[in-house]
């Protein structure tokens, strides 16, 4: 795909309509959110966690179109409204491709839009989503890159690198995005899959530190991806405008990456799961976005395996998959730890859920995101063995939606006071990058358990 009208965008940061940071929320945000939910009749339904209801989600893409044309984006630096013509907006729409190549060589993969219920296996990475100890960096990008599912790998961001604390622009910086890129190379090659798709860096929080990181030889190739975050909600600065500007010349793939929050000015699950459908529409056009990185997540929780928010990924991901030819990774942010049966459970009921709509899969974030060195490879594994399983057996949304009940069962009681579970170092053999015996015997257990349910799982 060529950038969308590239330079236009970066001029509207500058020039378009002049707007405070709080009358962009409270005369524009919240007035136009509560109009469109009224208008196009959304409404949350906590016994169905996974509709079959395509007007429904047409509703809510209608929805996330009128919001998006009416409110735009805002560049905080400059108090500019970044808005994009609604003929802007369905050219950008016909002309997504709907299909990259990713990754180098043998480890190229083809990445295409799926559709609701769709029988086309999702496209699975694996990330820990969390920060960890600087000399577990390589052991755990091995154990992710080396999942047979992984499409790709995202790997734990470092926060000290030779001995010092990684400040964002600082020297502490740059040598710290340096050895995440390397040491997430070397990982690949050492696991036998040298040219897997790798998102990368998360420890690189400033523009300065992306820009330092691109080299096909040694760092982020043309081949991998980067995620850029959305503002909370639909703003944007001039070091995310800096990013873009710098991964389209570099030629990467870029991810926009953004987590609607459930509670916060969207409201509820039915404003939420407009707002989460309007940032596919921002990666689209103002973050040249390969591919949408989605993590709405509950304000209390931070997480989405609950009840209202698995309705909400069901929603969003039917939405896009319905009207676009979007790639979207659904994010999974679980409430559990690992080591521990809930979180195998809220794994499974999230990629699930997700598949059925029609999305690809992240995961995963798991103790609430919180918690140093907490994260497995099993916990996605869970999550994208249940994905690769339903989309095989061309599962139904009706059928999805008992199923996920029925998981919903076996956690919902236990997300305020979920267990933290066990750290990295205690699940898996560092030295050997390899789970446990005891982890895998849970696993096997829970997988059993879901299998069971009605999910046939090939192996």
């Amino acid at each position: 795909m060529s950038p969308f009208k590239l330079w236009e965008i970066m001029e509207r940061a500058n020039t378009g309509p002049f707007c405070e940071d709080d009358d962009f929320i409270y005369k524009l945000f919240l007035p136009k959110m509560r109009e469109v939910i009224a208008k196009h009749g959304i409404k949350y339904d906590p016994q169905t966690l996974l509709p079959a209801d395509d007007d429904l989600a047409d509703r809510v893409w209608q929805a996330a179109v009128e919001f998006f044309l009416a409110v735009g984006v805002l560049n905080v630096d400059t108090h500019r409204r970044i808005l994009i013509e609604e003929r802007e907006l369905m050219e950008a729409l016909y002309h997504a491709p709907g299909r990259y190549w990713v990754g180098a060589g043998r480890d190229m993969r083809a990445w295409s839009h799926r559709h609701v219920e769709d029988t086309q296996p999702p496209f699975c990475i694996f990330s820990p989503d969390i920060t960890c100890d600087e000399e577990i960096f390589l052991p755990m990008s091995i154990a992710y890159i080396q999942e047979p599912l992984a499409d790709g790998v995202c790997a734990p961001i470092l926060e000290e690198t030779m001995g010092l604390k990684i400040k964002s622009g600082t020297p502490s910086e740059m040598a710290g995005v340096v050895q995440h890129a390397m040491s997430l190379r070397q990982a690949a090659k050492l696991a036998g899959r040298p040219g897997i798709f790798l998102i990368a860096v998360g420890t690189a929080q400033s523009d300065t530190g992306q820009i330092a990181v691109s080299n096909d030889e040694w760092g982020v190739r043309q081949s991998d991806g980067r995620l850029i975050g959305a503002l909370t909600e639909c703003k944007i600065d001039n070091e995310l405008l800096n990013k873009i500007a710098h991964c389209v010349q570099f030629g990467c793939h870029i991810g926009c990456l953004s987590g609607a929050i459930y509670g916060g000015y969207a409201g509820r699950a039915e404003g939420t799961a407009i707002l989460e459908t309007v940032y596919h529409l921002i990666g689209l056009t103002i973050y040249q976005a390969s591919f949408q990185q989605s993590f709405p997540f509950h304000l209390h929780y931070t997480s989405n395996s609950g009840r209202e928010m698995l309705w909400l990924v069901s929603v969003v991901q039917q939405a896009v998959s319905r009207n676009s030819r979007l790639l979207s990774t659904s994010n999974g942010f679980l409430n559990a730890g690992p080591g521990t049966e809930m979180v195998l459970y809220e794994a499974a009921a999230h990629g699930l859920v997700s598949v059925v709509s029609g999305g690809d899969l992240w995961e995963a974030a798991v103790a609430h995101n919180k918690y140093r060195n907490y994260a497995t490879p099993l916990e996605a594994r869970m999550a994208c063995e249940v994905g690769h399983a339903v989309a095989r057996q061309g599962m139904r949304r009706e059928q999805a939606n008992e199923i996920a009940l029925h998981l919903l069962e076996r956690y919902e009681a236990q997300i305020a006071d979920a267990p933290r579970g066990k750290p990295f170092q205690e699940c898996y053999d560092v030295r050997t990058a390899r789970p446990q015996g005891w982890y895998l015997d849970m696993y096997q257990k829970v997988k059993e358990d879901v299998a069971a349910l009605g999910v046939q799982f090939p192996y």
